[in-house]
């Protein structure tokens, strides 16, 4: 099996657009969390969200998909696509590869997820048909613009990506089993590059509305926008959506080498399991979650002393976060106590699909400048987690070489995946 390294990295999230200025942001402890704006939430319990703003006089620095992507075909794509679309051409200039060749372009792939996909561009549709000019106002381009495939689609029509084309949709773990994988596609010689990540916007009065009736979300802080995700604080009351997109470039080691590419780090391992539980809790004993972190594990090579950070899945919610904590503990054992663990949720917000491939890069860019972003918040640990190092507040530099990062799914899908640093 062939090694897979990370050479491109390209991000789009609430705090920020683009890779380097979400990094500053996030280390620098700021919140992305505002009052969700652009359409009513008087009659919802949750007012609050990670939204992704759009570029205004206003916010300059906002999301403009026209600097890729031409006006007329922007309301083709469903705007989960437009995200992964620009966060595509980030991490694929930051990588500086592009194929040059037929031949390059077949052993060339992508893999893009999401979790929803075009739900908030279904929601328009369907108040078309059904309450306002009918179904012979609906443009031809809504199917297309919608379903989740379609990210992976544009992305290999724009760059001419003629290798595996493919998908991933399990829920919140959508992002890491993307890229774990497209790891796997190049580990296994069926690619040389795959462009790899997920993408989410399901920030809509459906969305709010639907993760709302299933109690998942944080309704207490609506007044308090910035303090309503606070993983593993004893005053957490759920989730807080978000949106945005993580993309990473991926090349077989001797590809990249050959190459002369600047490597992030290597994947070294990638697990996944099934609850078999529960449809939307996970099982009380992380069972789930420990078999994910066991495999990713094994599949590296690593003993529990070897890594040093875990970007947890911490979403928040009242028995998540200690569920995860207590499968941490008993898979890594004495070694626990050597960790730090934190939650970029806090900052972020929950990007569903999103979240796993964000949060993998994040620890790659941990591992690049030795510092691990804080979880936000945490301002009275819930108890037993009072010892635990959750890096609380503030970033805190340390030395990563290997980083962890969970994501757990409805539905009981579990994903781990391990990178570190290029021996």
């Amino acid at each position: 099996m062939r090694r897979v390294v990370v050479t491109g990295i390209g991000l789009i999230t609430p705090i920020a657009v683009g890779r380097e200025a979400t990094w500053r942001r996030l280390v620098a402890g700021e919140s992305g969390l505002n009052a969700i704006e652009g359409f009513d939430t008087s009659d919802l319990a949750a007012k609050v969200a990670g939204q992704v703003f759009d570029r205004s006089d206003e916010r300059p620095d906002g999301f403009d998909p026209t600097t890729v992507i031409p006006v007329k075909d922007v309301k083709k794509l469903a705007r989960f696509i437009q995200f992964a679309v620009i966060a595509v051409e980030e991490a694929i200039q930051d990588s500086g590869w592009s194929a040059k060749s037929d031949a390059e372009q077949e052993r060339a792939g992508v893999l893009i997820g999401s979790g929803i996909g075009g739900l908030p561009e279904i929601e328009t549709a369907s108040i078309l048909v059904n309450k306002g000019a009918g179904p012979r106002r609906l443009s031809p381009f809504f199917i297309p613009s919608a379903i989740i495939n379609l990210a992976s689609g544009q992305v290999s029509i724009r760059h001419g990506l003629k290798g595996p084309n493919h998908s991933v949709v399990t829920a919140c773990s959508t992002g890491v089993h993307a890229i774990g994988d497209a790891a796997r596609i190049i580990a296994a010689d069926d690619a040389d590059v795959m462009v790899a990540g997920s993408a989410e916007a399901a920030i809509s009065r459906l969305g709010i509305a639907g993760f709302a009736a299933s109690r998942a979300l944080s309704t207490g802080y609506n007044d308090r926008p910035t303090e309503a995700s606070r993983p593993y604080d004893e005053g957490r009351d759920g989730f807080v959506m978000g949106e945005g997109a993580g993309i990473v470039v991926l090349e077989s080691l001797e590809h990249a080498q050959a190459r002369g590419a600047r490597i992030y780090g290597e994947v070294v391992g990638y697990g996944l399991s099934g609850d078999a539980y529960h449809i939307t809790a996970p099982s009380e004993d992380g069972d789930g979650g420990y078999r994910s972190m066991a495999m990713a594990m094994r599949k590296a090579g690593l003993n529990p002393e070897d890594v040093d950070y875990i970007n947890a899945h911490g979403t928040s919610t009242p028995k998540g976060d200690e569920v995860e904590i207590e499968a941490t503990r008993r898979l890594f054992g004495p070694a626990f106590d050597r960790l730090t663990i934190s939650s970029t949720k806090s900052a972020i917000g929950h990007l569903l699909g999103g979240a796993g491939s964000v949060e993998a890069i994040f620890c790659l860019l941990a591992m690049r400048d030795s510092v691990v972003p804080p979880t936000l918040n945490l301002n009275n640990p819930s108890p037993g987690l009072e010892q635990v190092d959750l890096a609380p507040l503030q970033a805190k530099e340390r030395t990563v070489k290997v980083a962890l990062s969970n994501s757990f799914g409805f539905g009981g899908t579990n994903a781990t995946i391990i990178v570190r640093t290029l021996d």
